[in-house]
């Protein structure tokens, strides 16, 4: 049976002892981190340009702004008639260097067969294998001239020098470009969230650090806090803010350059912890039993602040009044 009493102006409510004392907490302070709503954008650690190899005209783009890539994928390929020709040029010289070694190997068997029967001098013999020799060279020469003409047509084919996500792509199908130029810029997949902070509140901010992330702002089926760690504080104060990088999950369907609203840690102070279900909500109040020294328990009022989970207590929450260090609370 409860029974209601004035105590300190509060109408409360006590009723007899009906718990064990296993399930008893007492009420202690705890350091807790604040925390501070900043804005981040979706950027990518890196951003890495496809260039092309050679000079020439864009015979085929293949990708556009927003497509995804694999590493070594085709992006373009880069045509250059005048290697086509040069190719042509050089197969009629190998093929007519190869119809002189041939001739120069015949040459050679000849002699060889006419010394053996006494009817040519070592002399003779030696000019054509010199023949012969220079003849295969000259062949060499031309092919690997082929082959050089042939790697530089083949180098035409710009690749994917990562896997991402295509961010620009500044040219056209037949855009005349030249050795070095950039055909698109891509997006690394390992993306970031780059955090601009006021610098009174940088000071405090250190690599390591736990950030938090509203699961409805990544986009989650079940919406809930996600976490991440900043990776990296720019050592530079640009307009009063201070830049930093942290790695949060869940960024891979993001735009780059999308804005997200992220919590920081903004210093540390004691606060009051209690587990949420020892609190209770009654008509728009909230209540704690509290145990009393006689053994009975009674409810006073009290006022929540924010959720403040922690490894210990999942369900914490911070009580901003009515409790004080060294209260016992009991079930409701």
């Amino acid at each position: 049976m409860r029974k209601p009493i004035l105590l300190a102006g509060l109408l409360i409510f006590v009723s007899a002892p009906a718990f064990a004392d296993a399930a008893a907490f007492t009420v202690r302070e705890k350091t807790v981190t604040d925390e501070k709503a900043v804005f981040a954008t979706v950027e990518s650690a890196n951003v890495v340009p496809a260039r092309v190899r050679i000079g020439g005209t864009i015979a085929a783009l293949k990708v556009r702004q927003g497509d995804h890539v694999e590493k070594g994928d085709v992006i373009a390929v880069v045509g250059d008639r005048k290697l086509g020709l040069q190719i042509k040029a050089q197969g009629a010289q190998v093929q007519g260097a190869q119809a002189e070694v041939e001739k120069a190997r015949r040459d050679l068997q000849r002699g060889e067969q006419l010394i053996k029967e006494g009817f040519a001098t070592k002399a003779r013999l030696d000019q054509l294998r010199a023949a012969y020799d220079v003849a295969l060279n000259t062949y060499k020469s031309l092919t690997a001239q082929q082959s050089v003409t042939q790697q530089q047509q083949s180098e035409g084919q710009v690749l994917a020098p990562t896997s991402g996500r295509v961010l620009t792509v500044p040219v056209t199908a037949g855009t005349v470009v030249m050795p070095g130029d950039t055909v698109a810029t891509l997006a690394e997949q390992n993306y970031i969230l780059r955090l601009s902070v006021p610098e009174r509140h940088a000071e405090t901010l250190k690599s390591g650090d736990v950030v938090r992330v509203d699961g409805s702002e990544l986009g989650a089926s079940s919406p809930g806090d996600e976490y991440g760690k900043i990776e990296l504080v720019y050592p530079k104060v640009e307009n009063g803010r201070v830049q930093a990088d942290a790695a949060v999950k869940g960024l891979g369907d993001y735009f780059v350059g999308e804005r997200v609203r992220v919590w920081i840690p903004a210093g540390t102070r004691q606060a009051i912890i209690v587990p949420s279900s020892y609190i209770q909500t009654r008509d728009g109040i909230d209540y704690a039993r509290l145990k009393l020294s006689d053994g009975t328990s009674a409810e006073i009022p009290v006022q929540r602040g924010r959720a403040a989970p922690s490894a210990d207590m999942p369900d914490g929450l911070e009580i901003l009044s009515g409790l004080r260090p060294g209260d016992v609370l009991v079930p409701q």
